[in-house]
């Protein structure tokens, strides 16, 4: 089996075992959400002053890129509102790992890394392996297709 499609049948066998919101792939086409939120919710901010995924509040909402996301407190808020591209995950917060191979794989908010200062995300304990065994390998496969991606829906990649 090639390596893109052992990766995409792993990633998503991993997504299979962990409880997910309701997500509609085809509308969701350079950032991912989950009910509606980026990063399911999780305040992108408090990855870098807290050290931790946290969830947002309602009350502490912005748009950004045409997407919800949510804060913890104003102040986070505050933060992201004056630079968002500071903040915001990498790849449209899909999976690192995934987006490396060709793949945009939803994340989950608990498996992530900052890496020069950038926020990434990734889907399971498998692909946050990877990505923590082969950071650079993984960001420059990433980065060299994410722009070829990028606009495309997941579940017309594969």
């Amino acid at each position: 089996m090639p390596i893109k499609s052992t990766f995409k049948a792993i990633a998503l066998a991993g997504l299979m075992m962990t409880a997910a919101p309701a997500m509609t792939f085809a509308d969701e086409v350079t950032t991912f959400t989950a009910d509606g939120l980026a990063i399911k919710g999780t305040d992108p901010v408090a990855y870098f002053t807290q050290g931790k995924p946290v969830p947002g509040k309602k009350e502490f909402s912005t748009t950004y890129d045409d997407v919800t996301w949510q804060f913890y407190s104003a102040e986070n808020l505050q933060k992201f509102e004056a630079n968002p591209e500071k903040y915001a995950p990498q790849y449209g917060g899909w999976c690192a790992t995934g987006v490396s191979f060709g793949y945009k794989i939803p994340i989950m908010p608990e498996k992530w890394a900052i890496v020069d200062g950038k926020l990434y995300l990734n889907a399971h304990d498998g692909a946050h392996r990877r990505f923590t065994e082969r950071t650079d390998e993984v960001i420059n496969n990433a980065n060299t297709n994410w722009p070829t991606i990028k606009e495309t829906p997941a579940d017309e990649l594969g």
